[in-house]
């Protein structure tokens, strides 16, 4: 199919405030990390959703440089 990319019904979405609890960072952090593209988010009206699964490989990525 396409890669490792888990199919669209299998895909959790995260809301800003989820994900800034996730990383115990300020929503206004993660806006900034979805508009300079750091995280991948989708538009939903007014609101962004980030896939739970972009957190995930950014936290491992971030985790893995640090050490």
């Amino acid at each position: 199919m396409n890669g490792s990319k888990a199919p669209l019904d299998e895909v959790r979405f995260l809301t800003v405030a989820e994900v800034a609890s996730v990383m115990r960072v300020s929503k206004m952090t993660v806006y900034r990390m979805v508009h300079s593209g750091v995280l991948p988010a989708i538009r939903v009206g007014r609101s962004y959703r980030v896939p739970e699964r972009a957190v995930q490989d950014y936290l491992r990525e971030a985790f893995v440089e640090a050490g």
